[in-house]
């Protein structure tokens, strides 16, 4: 009787430790990668801070388009054109009292 001892199966070892290795940096680049979760959270959140962002510009277009049209040739709003006078340039009327 021949006692034959058995060799150690480094071809399954290298093969299980390489295919954890490349499982684990998938694992990582799918959570952590340039196109992984993690980005895709932070690109929603920053694209929810641009909506929001977007909806006070369009508000204030909003308010100096009404302000341009009230102050235009076709529509011209004298109680307007007073209020804007006198806080940009300064005016006054000649029977108005200032006090400070």
């Amino acid at each position: 009787m021949s006692y034959s001892r058995k060799r150690f199966p480094y071809g399954l070892f290298c093969y299980v430790v390489l295919t954890f290795v490349l499982g684990s940096y998938f694992a990582f680049a799918s959570i952590q990668g340039d196109y992984g979760l993690m980005r895709r959270i932070e690109i929603e959140a920053e694209a929810r801070q641009l909506e929001t962002q977007l909806d006070a510009l369009e508000t204030e277009v909003k308010v100096y388009a009404n302000k341009a049209r009230r102050l235009s040739d076709e529509y011209l709003d004298l109680d307007f054109l007073d209020e804007q006078a006198r806080e940009v340039l300064g005016y006054i009327g000649p029977n108005e009292i200032i006090l400070r």
